[in-house]
């Protein structure tokens, strides 16, 4: 037989023996003494001494003994093959194996059933799973040793088809699964999720008496908590006579992934009152359990009792408590584990490193590791690059984004997804579109993200695309999906009829009552227009949170009910709920869109005083509002006087001191258009004419009045003035049509509202063809009579333009709705739901 190299190594050339080093305690004294006799008579005996080497696990001692017999010549038996086979299986070396099968085939042994079955075995553990089948297809005869070797080594090596294509045949050629079988295959089951197949095996483990067999009791348990039937794997914990370490570990690992902390923490206390054996794998599961609970008085005992142990070097645990730590805030106490670490350090410890300097608001030291990790060689995986995505404003997209091209985890779906995420939240949608189409198997978590970086940037188009895009290849939305679409259809420029369309796509997809849907829904059709169907989502919700809450107040205030928008406030009160700046922000609007003054300080008092809410820009905002409208100027100004910081463009322009807002934004165009403005009420045109002058030298452009109205489910656009639309002959004839009626009427222009130093006839013409006013006649006479308007102005509604709309409604019948920069106006019957506070 031809040995190969390494083997050969093993034989001293002269004297024909294995080298001292490498024999084992028993072969100096019981296979030496052999090899002095007659090998002829003791060669029983050998093979006896092989077979108790391979029994023993000593594998090296057991080649050393096969090497001493076939130097002797002595005969060969089938169970010295198949005891050799199993310790070349055992030690991986395929070489030496397949020479064994060679002597095998020589000495008439290959198809001994044994012999056989080692060799599948030898195969199927060195990754030659055809040399594998091979074999087993040309057995004369098999029996479940051969069956499960086999059946072993495609799960070993991942082939789980054919695992569950094997256990079938078995059962067809009537092979009696044994135990080893039984735990093999519901392995594979529980991998792959075939739950009721598993439960048919566990039948047929009942019917076996496999039941009473630990290895499968255990193999039931875990396929039980893979599958979440924790319940299950309960029942079969509490039948077992015999528990082992593997028993109490599953179940408490399996309560553990199953975030079943409390019964975690009491099997382990059972574990322990029962005298089990605490391994590695007890400490690593209970130490992730604490992490998950913050328990950290629990995790310091699980430490000293590790260094009891003498296992706390296990780099598992080491990293364990770290992450523990970690997440109870005690940072020092990781970093003296990491310091010990020092050679043992890989991209787990680092990256737990910097998870835990993030968690505790330290970004500057995580970049720092982040650094100090890449400096020292260790290589960043996908989790490392996710986490530091999040490290935002101190480390830049782009900088990662270079690493992550380095070391090839572009298409990575979960970094992928961490990067476009940090795209979207810049609002660098390009680069976010980039990564994402990079991405190989783009899951809902990625196809949600893009769609929230189009809701962010309120491009409905683009979200409805990918949205259309992700249901047309087969991905299921969830309720994030839905409800960043809804979102994206808060924009102005949106359809109406495209937020419903959403809403009855999460209704159909049994989505629609979940908390983050129904919140988007109120929002989304609260600044739609549509508050009564806000209001029905709203009261259906069983669950609110604060979002759902501020939605609400703040949709009431902004459509003019502020009786409802003040009850919904009294209601959170009544529930003993959290408030936060955006509710008073809504309640306070709802005040000064009503006049209530008084009411309005009172909110603002009790947001300070009783729930202490440091007041931002945007309430002081809100009070210099309320005083202002309510033309209490010199309040509003003590309350600009008493701001803890410097007025913002906001505030100032509130109170209409433009002359201070120019030199604080130098290119805001609405603030040199209220100067302007002011000149232009009181007469003063060469003023006025200056600060044209300014902004022309300044190139600052101020921004066209543009009005939107959706038909057909189509959005249409106007500008004052427009004629391209292709029906603006019956639109200009439906405004002199309606001049005549609303003169009729008793309407007389406020020119006033025209700022420009023209004749008065020239200012009504102008008046007359204010985009709003184009897009209502435009709904007039494109939409059926009685059918109610809705319009959307990128600025605010002027007052003729406001008592216009008002007549018109009136005189056509019409509920219409208008959404300025400022409010929803609801006009109905000549009435309008702001009371004139416009």
């Amino acid at each position: 037989m031809t040995l190969s190299p390494a083997l050969k190594s093993l034989i001293n050339p002269q004297t024909k023996q294995p080298p001292k080093s490498l024999r084992s305690p028993f072969y100096s004294k019981k296979d030496q003494s052999l090899f002095d006799r007659s090998p002829q008579r003791n060669f029983v005996e050998y093979n006896r001494l092989l077979f108790e080497y391979c029994r023993d696990s000593l594998h090296q001692e057991a080649l050393n003994l096969f090497l001493g017999i076939r130097r002797l010549g002595l005969p060969l038996f089938g169970s010295t093959l198949s005891s050799v086979l199993k310790t070349c299986g055992c030690l991986f070396d395929h070489v030496f194996g397949r020479q064994v099968h060679c002597e095998c085939v020589k000495s008439g042994f290959a198809r001994d059933v044994n012999v056989s079955t080692s060799l599948v075995d030898l195969y199927m553990r060195t990754n030659n799973v055809e040399d594998g089948r091979r074999v087993f297809d040309d057995m004369n005869e098999s029996n479940v040793v051969s069956w499960t070797s086999l059946l072993s080594g495609y799960a070993r090596n991942k082939m789980n088809d054919r695992v569950l294509e094997l256990f079938h045949r078995m059962q067809v050629e009537g092979i009696k699964p044994n135990s080893f079988t039984f735990s093999t295959v519901l392995g594979v089951l529980a991998d792959e999720g075939i739950v009721a197949t598993a439960v048919q095996v566990h039948t047929m483990v009942i019917k076996n008496g496999g039941e009473v067999v630990t290895s499968v009791c255990n193999a039931l348990i875990s396929m039980y908590l893979k599958s979440k039937m924790v319940r299950d794997a309960r029942a079969v914990f509490d039948g077992m006579e015999d528990r082992d370490s593997i028993t109490w570990n599953s179940m408490v690992a399996g309560y553990v992934t199953n975030e079943l902390h409390m019964e975690a923490f009491e099997t382990f206390n059972n574990m322990g009152l029962a005298g089990a054996e605490l391994t590695r794998s007890t400490f690593v599961s209970v130490i992730k359990l604490c992490a998950t609970t913050k328990e950290l008085r629990l995790a310091r005992q699980l430490h000293s009792q590790v260094l009891k142990n003498g296992i706390d070097f296990d780099h598992n645990i080491r990293t364990g408590l770290m992450v523990a730590y970690s997440k109870c805030g005690k940072m020092e106490d990781a970093s003296k584990i990491f310091s010990m670490m020092r050679e043992m350090k890989d991209v787990v410890s680092w990256t737990a490193m910097i998870s835990g300097h993030l968690q505790n608001g330290a970004i500057d030291l995580a970049v720092n590791f982040f650094c100090q990790m890449t400096r020292e060689g260790v290589r960043p995986n996908g989790f490392t690059y996710s986490i530091i995505l999040t490290a935002q404003p101190a480390v830049s997209p782009f900088q990662v984004h270079a690493h992550i091209i380095k070391t090839n985890y572009e298409k990575s779906f979960s970094v992928g997804t961490a990067l476009l995420n940090a795209y979207v939240k810049k609002g660098i949608l390009d680069e976010a579109a980039k990564v994402f189409e990079l991405i190989d198997e783009k899951d809902i978590v990625a196809w949600s993200a893009m769609l929230a970086g189009y809701a962010q940037i309120g491009d409905t188009e683009g979200a409805v695309k990918i949205y259309r895009q992700l249901t047309s290849e087969g991905v299921k939305p969830n309720e994030f999906t839905f409800s960043s679409v809804i979102n994206a259809c808060t924009a102005p420029s949106a359809a109406v009829e495209q937020g419903k369309q959403f809403h009855a796509c999460s209704i159909k997809a049994k989505l629609n009552n979940a908390l983050c849907v129904s919140s988007a829904l109120v929002t989304m059709y609260s600044k739609k227009g549509n508050i009564e169907s806000a209001s029905e989502v709203f009261k259906r919700q069983r669950k609110r949170d604060l979002v759902s809450w501020n939605s609400m107040i703040c949709g009431y205030a902004q459509h003019g009910h502020t009786k409802k928008a003040l009850e919904v406030f009294k209601e959170m009160r009544r529930q003993d709920l959290e408030f936060d700046g955006i509710t008073f922000i809504g309640v306070i609007t709802a005040c000064t869109h009503a006049g209530l003054v008084d009411e309005g300080q009172q909110y603002f008092d009790i947001m300070v005083n009783e729930h202490h809410i440091y007041p931002t820009m945007e309430h002081y905002s809100c009070m210099v509002d309320l005083y202002s409208r309510a033309g209490m100027l010199e309040k509003a100004m003590d309350i600009i006087n008493r701001m803890p910081f410097a007025a913002s463009a906001t505030v100032w322009r509130t109170v209409l001191a433009a002359c201070r807002l120019i030199s604080l934004q130098p290119h805001d165009s609405a603030i040199y258009v209220l100067l302007s403005n002011m000149y232009a009420a009181t007469g003063h045109w060469q003023e006025r004419a200056r600060v044209r002058k300014l902004m022309n030298d300044r190139k600052v452009k101020k921004e066209a009045g543009y009005s939107w109205i959706e038909v057909k489910n189509k959005t249409y656009s106007f500008l004052a003035g427009d004629i391209s639309h292709p029906q603006s002959n019956q639109i200009y004839s439906k405004l002199e049509e309606l001049s005549t009626r609303l003169k009729d009427a008793g309407y007389k222009p406020d020119t006033s509202y025209v700022l420009q130093d023209i004749d008065d006839e020239h200012k009504e013409a102008i008046l007359s063809q204010h985009s709003e006013r184009l897009a209502i006649a435009f709904g007039l006479v494109a939409t059926p009579a009685g059918a109610p308007l809705q319009i959307v102005k990128n600025l605010r509604v002027c007052g003729d333009c406001h008592t216009v709309i008002k007549l018109i409604s009136k005189l056509e019948r019409r509920d219409i709705v208008v959404r300025d920069t400022n409010r929803f106006h609801h006009f109905k019957e000549g009435l309008c739901s702001c009371g004139d506070y416009w």
